[in-house]
């Protein structure tokens, strides 16, 4: 039967990250499959719920969490209510949650483990995916969708200047409508880290195997970025899906049963891989 367990966990400035997991509870050492939300995001944005069951019913543990500060709350699991957090949020604060969570998945103390894990990161999430992949032994296989190939692929480079100057700045989120702040402290964390968040030069060091998904008619981040990662990693394979847009044909808040078509095809595509 597929299930499924929640757990809190400490992120970033001891901020709560919300997780779950689910699982077919028949196999007990079925492999672990960690999945890291985009930008603007959420574990339970859209259609994620049914990718993790699409991967339990195919015989994975499929873990997905809210980064500790990616706006959301537990009174709030859905929305942007605490934008203060939100324009806190830096990418290396990101990657230490994203390091607690690999302990947390690998440490046993909550579920049964082996030593590494699968990970998976959609959009910004892939591209912390990479350079955790390319810094951590216990990432077995990697799979990125529609993943970033720079950080700054997330705004327009022409806005930095006054960005640094009036030490804030603003993103639209279309399905909300609100101006979600960002702090110049983001900038300054990418300044500060070029080396360690230079996603092609991680791209570069990755060592285990990686699938890279794209689909041809994304309007966010564009099919150009796969091919960057691809250039930077020639052993990659690489997966582009005709027709499909940054989410796969998803939305928030997505109301289907069964996946959108091209998910479903990223899902098959994804299986396929990490099975072999």
């Amino acid at each position: 039967m597929i299930k499924k367990q929640y757990f809190t966990l400490p992120g970033a400035k001891g901020r709560g990250m919300q997780m779950d997991l689910t699982f077919d509870d028949t196999l007990k050492k079925a492999p672990m499959v960690v999945f890291a939300h985009g930008f603007k995001g959420f574990k339970d944005w859209g259609s994620h719920n049914l990718v993790a069951h699409y991967f339990a019913e195919n015989g994975f543990r499929f873990l997905k969490f809210n980064f500790s500060h990616n706006g959301t709350t537990v009174a709030h699991p859905t929305d942007f209510a605490d934008l203060i957090a939100f324009a806190d949020n830096t990418f290396t604060m990101e990657l230490d949650d994203l390091n607690a969570v690999i302990d947390f998945a690998c440490g046993g103390s909550a579920m049964p483990s082996e030593p590494w894990v699968y990970l998976m990161g959609h959009s910004m999430g892939g591209g912390l995916s990479i350079i955790k992949a390319a810094e951590d032994q216990r990432v077995k296989k990697l799979v990125t969708m529609a993943s970033i190939s720079d950080f700054r692929n997330l705004w327009a480079p022409e806005i930095e200047p006054q960005w640094r100057l009036q030490g804030i700045t603003y993103v639209l989120n279309k399905r909300t409508g609100q101006e979600l702040p960002l702090k110049k402290t983001l900038l300054e964390d990418l300044d500060k880290n070029l080396a360690r968040l230079d996603i092609i030069a991680k791209a570069k060091e990755i060592k285990h195997p990686w699938l890279i998904v794209h689909g041809d008619a994304d309007p966010t981040v564009a099919l150009s970025c796969a091919e960057e990662l691809k250039a930077a990693q020639p052993a990659a394979e690489l997966v582009v899906i005709p027709g499909a847009d940054h989410t796969f044909g998803s939305s928030q808040p997505y109301l289907g049963t069964a996946l959108p078509p091209l998910l479903e095809e990223f899902c098959r595509q994804a299986v396929i891989f990490l099975q072999k």
